[in-house]
């Protein structure tokens, strides 16, 4: 089995539309109902969710006349938020075909089918043409991609001179064994996991120039917090959210990823970089 079709194996549900419907149901709202902000719980798989979204993204930046390509896309919650607050068009790709067959069902559901499009395919082969897009980002997908130099060269073939490129990724910071499963891997054979001065190598390989970098560990450590504090009392979950994605094996992978981050052996580090003119 390829390493591409075992991440996508990784990531897929089986039923997550219906999953997502009947937490929609048990929130009293329905798909003729149903807002971008009501799917952030669910739509937002990394550390930080919407909160992390929306400063990361504000700083690449987007309006009305940029079309972004969201690497990586997932269910196309960062895709929907993106073109919902900065009113761009979005393109999002992800290897994982039931995220992306869910997430142009809810694109529609949110009137956003006309400036969200999201489709099938592996970042390692960006089937876009040459410099078409003006920005590009990804979240939470280097982990499970070992060759990032090909990666960014991909995105940067699509980039228009002068667009920016964000990254916003789990990375190595420190020396010892993660603790496994996490959310992007259950064990270490379809982890990727690399340091913050590899993927900047990466990037200026590519002609990208790397223009800012934040280590946003403090950050995912109060996120953490605050989300266990939120839990009911008696354990169970909101009607959506990542445990949607995640299945029963939740509340594992996050005690794993805490503990590591905890440890200094990883965190979520933002870089943005710019395509060389």
């Amino acid at each position: 089995m390829s390493r591409e079709k075992t991440v996508a194996e990784h990531y897929t549900h089986g039923a997550l539309l219906d999953a997502i419907t009947s937490g929609l149901k048990a929130m009293g709202k329905s798909p003729d109902t149903v807002s971008v902000d009501d799917l952030a719980p669910v739509d937002e798989f990394h550390i930080g969710g919407r909160q992390a979204s929306e400063a990361f993204l504000s700083q690449l930046p987007l309006d009305a006349n940029a079309h972004a390509l969201d690497v990586g896309c997932g269910l196309g919650g960062g895709s929907r938020f993106a073109a919902s607050r900065f009113g761009c068009r979005v393109t999002g790709i992800d290897l994982t075909a039931e995220y992306v067959e869910a997430g142009q069902v809810l694109c529609a559901w949110v009137g956003l089918e006309e400036q969200v499009t999201l489709h099938q395919g592996s970042a390692l082969n960006l089937p876009f043409e040459d410099a078409v897009f003006d920005a590009a980002y990804m979240m939470h997908v280097g982990m499970n991609i070992p060759d990032k130099a090909r990666l960014f060269a991909q995105v940067a073939r699509t980039l228009k001179p002068g667009g920016n490129f964000g990254v916003y990724d789990v990375m190595r910071t420190g020396a010892g064994d993660l603790a496994f499963p996490v959310p992007w891997a259950s064990e270490p054979k379809t982890s990727a996991l690399a340091a913050p001065e590899d993927y900047k190598a990466a990037l200026e390989a590519a002609a990208l120039s790397v223009v800012a970098e934040r280590n946003r560990r403090d950050f995912a450590l109060d996120f953490f917090a605050r989300l266990q504090a939120a839990t009911p009392a008696d354990g169970g979950p909101p009607p959506l959210g990542l445990h949607v994605l995640m299945g029963e094996t939740r509340a594992e992978k996050i005690k794993n990823m805490v503990e590591n981050i905890s440890a200094g052996r990883i965190a979520p580090v933002e870089i943005i970089a710019r395509k060389r003119k």
